[in-house]
């Protein structure tokens, strides 16, 4: 299992939206958030590489989103 660990512009009220979305794109994953942080972190549990697809999407829904190494 990977964790993959992205800096984003999510706030408290998208949460919501945000794991409609995640709930779509990667059924089988787990995530959670730590908002408190400087860097409003989203962190993936998944089995696949699906840092792209979620970069990709959140900035398509008008987020900040980047991976971090």
């Amino acid at each position: 299992m990977n964790i993959y660990v992205f800096k984003t512009s999510i706030e408290p009220q998208d949460i919501r939206s945000v794991n409609e979305l995640l709930r779509t794109l990667i059924p089988n994953c787990t995530w959670n958030y730590d908002l408190e942080d400087c860097d409003n972190i989203l962190r993936v549990e998944s089995r696949k590489n699906i840092a792209k697809l979620i970069c990709f999407h959140l900035r398509m829904d008008g987020f900040y989103c980047e991976e971090l190494e």
